[in-house]
């Protein structure tokens, strides 16, 4: 089978958050799986191009269309962790992809559509005909539109479309000047059943067309799949999505093993197992070392996380005080994107700077992020939403416990220590449910208390978290058994 996978993101090379490592972590396990995978991504001018090997051209003067003239475009191929990508370049006074950095610009809507354009006409002109063209968030919704709408009727009619949902809080709502500049005929596709905005007067909106057109639609976990369609975090598209009910379904997310694993990773102090544990009382100690905080018998709570409202921003906070108030320490890795966020937070670093048992990092480091993980005893996880979450993946796989709000996949892997209904050796973390001050200290006043009067019960939960597995194995074959679905 054939795959190309279509996303704005592919980690390493292009990440921003979760969306680039599901691209690259799927991509890798179909491999493994005997899939051809090939990979179409922008070429971004801010990409780690010292992550991809054997970069060179390879199609030239590639001419797309833009409005009422046409957009020579290059497009340059390499290796990225034994992933063939295809970068598409655009020779542009626009400089779409040259904009120091992936996302943000006003042009947003303009610059995918362009790519979702480009990615069809090469695929046309360079001859490949996929089996199955993946399409990832509302960057890529426009390709399942164009596919069957224009270039169908050009001989690509092989061809089948997966499409995932990675967060359906970003919709590519946009005005109908996009369906002009690809070529669209805004009669035939801007109505109610196909790209009309459920909620914006004369808007269109991309996701929406990616999941009226695609010919399979995944959510990134079962939970957040059924959230979506029954509950206001479907932001208007819960009709839309039930009314394609049929091709809908949820595939939970793994992690890479390559690079999440306390046995074999590099960048922490000590190595160690679910059947070996003490490297992680060493890591706890390093850890301590590098942030500057007291080595004394508490537990430290951990965040690593984007800093923003979907996150829990003001649970975070929360979760700070109440653990240092509450013989625990605390430490935080972190970056918002939203000034006022920003500040609060670097408010919050200096006013705690003299406590002894926290730290601050606000910003990203992916070293220490490591570190944490492996060091921390708890990572609290506190969402408003969340489509599938791989921090408390990561924090399972080093044996550190999550203490997370029940929604989307962290409802779908973390299983509460005293009040789910699965077996013991099942239950992993602490959950709450409450949007809250006090149901996050429900659930963190459990975990801090178990640490320090029941350890036996505390390692055992780490263990079990350990002991699950979070990798690829599972998804990669629900992804085949959907692809074969649709193209057979």
């Amino acid at each position: 089978m054939f795959v190309v996978m279509v996303s704005p993101e592919c980690a390493p090379v292009a990440k921003v958050g979760g969306l680039g490592d599901v691209v690259h972590g799927l991509s890798r396990e179909l491999a493994i799986r005997g899939v051809t995978v090939e990979l179409i991504l922008p070429m971004y001018d801010c990409m780690k191009y010292d992550r991809i090997f054997d970069l060179q051209k390879s199609y030239s003067d590639l001419r797309v269309p833009f409005h009422d003239e046409w957009i020579h475009c290059d497009i340059y191929s390499g290796v990225v962790d034994e992933l063939k990508c295809f970068f598409v370049k655009p020779n542009s006074t626009e400089r779409f992809f040259e904009r120091g950095r992936f996302y943000g610009e006003s042009d947003d809507a303009e610059r995918f559509a362009f790519f979702s354009r480009a990615v069809l006409e090469f695929m046309l002109k360079s001859g490949k005909h996929p089996d199955v063209i993946h399409c990832h968030d509302w960057q890529a919704g426009l390709v399942p539109v164009l596919l069957y709408e224009i270039y169908e009727r050009q001989g690509m009619d092989k061809s089948r479309v997966c499409y995932t949902l990675h967060n359906v809080g970003h919709q590519g709502v946009t005005g109908e000047h996009i369906l002009r500049q690809v070529g669209l005929d805004p009669v035939a596709v801007m109505t109610p059943q196909k790209l009309l905005d459920p909620t914006h007067a004369n808007a269109i909106n991309l996701m929406k067309g990616g999941i009226v057109y695609a010919n399979f639609v995944t959510t990134v976990s079962p939970r957040y799949s059924e959230e979506i369609r029954h509950t206001e975090l479907g932001e208007g598209l819960q009709d839309t999505l039930n009314l394609h009910a049929d091709k809908v379904g949820g595939v939970l997310n793994g992690i890479d093993y390559n690079v999440w694993n306390p046995e074999t990773d590099t960048q922490i102090s000590a190595n160690y197992s679910s059947t070996a544990l003490s490297g992680k009382v060493g890591d706890k100690k390093a850890l301590r070392q590098r942030l500057m905080i007291n080595d004394v018998f508490k537990p430290i709570v951990a965040v690593v996380s984007r800093l923003d409202r979907q996150k829990g921003a003001d649970l975070i906070r929360h979760a700070a005080f109440y653990s240092l108030a509450n013989h625990a320490q605390f430490v935080l890795l972190g970056s918002a994107a939203e000034e006022e966020l920003n500040a609060a937070f670097w408010g919050l670093k200096h006013y705690l700077n003299d406590n002894p048992d926290c730290h601050f990092e606000i910003g990203y480091d992916e070293e220490l992020s490591h570190q944490i993980y492996a060091g921390a005893d708890m990572l609290v996880i506190p969402s408003v939403y969340e489509p599938c979450g791989l921090t408390q993946m990561i924090a399972m796989r080093y044996g550190t416990v999550p203490v997370v709000r029940n929604t989307g996949g962290l409802a779908d892997t973390v299983f509460d220590a005293n009040y789910s209904d699965v077996p013991f050796e099942q239950r992993n973390g602490f959950v709450f449910s409450e949007l809250t001050t006090e149901g996050l200290e429900s659930a963190l006043s459990r975990g801090i208390g178990l640490w320090h009067r029941y350890p036996e019960y505390f390692r055992q939960l780490r263990t079990n978290g350990m002991n699950q597995d979070l990798s690829w194995n599972n998804p990669g074959r629900d992804y085949l058994n959907i692809y074969e679905h649709i193209w057979t």
